[in-house]
């Protein structure tokens, strides 16, 4: 798990593997990302792709923690803020189990995890490994316009 801000975007570009790091930046970077309309977004087919989302976050009680095997996320607020929690997958108990087709599994919310509060301009980058639970509300329940990038680690 990293959190950090826009401005050091460029750090990350040599991470991962055949350059998809590379192409996340990019075209984080070359994006004019408050206009983009909600949708997914092809950087790189399958290997890179990026959705734009918004939504109201929800209670902490009432967001999910997921995880990822094929795929890392970077999850960069473009306009709000939320909690995004963090937890090593191997600390959370499954409640829903592995779907290959959209490649999530869900966890139940027994472990508190590390809430980060996360505006717009930062981001979070999620690897495999990591259990994570986005959309919890910072305070009171509020408006969130967020791209969420994957890369195929595969």
């Amino acid at each position: 798990m990293i959190f950090d801000q826009a401005k050091n975007l460029d750090f990350y570009r040599s991470l991962g593997i055949e350059g998809r790091y590379a192409k996340a930046v990019d075209w984080l970077k070359s994006q004019d990302l408050k206009n983009l309309e909600n949708g997914k977004y092809e950087i790189d087919g399958k290997m890179v792709y990026a959705n734009v989302m918004t939504y109201t976050t929800v209670a902490w009680e009432d967001a999910k923690f997921e995880a990822h095997k094929d795929y890392t996320d970077i999850q960069y607020i473009i306009e709000g803020k939320e909690t995004m929690t963090y937890a090593p997958k191997d600390a959370l108990k499954e409640n829903v189990p592995y779907n290959p087709e959209k490649d999530v599994v869900f966890y139940d919310n027994s472990n508190p995890g590390l809430p980060v509060t996360v505006g717009a301009g930062e981001f979070m980058i999620f690897n495999p490994w990591d259990g994570h639970k986005p959309k919890a509300a910072a305070g009171e329940p509020g408006q969130v316009k967020k791209v969420v990038v994957k890369i195929c680690e595969k």
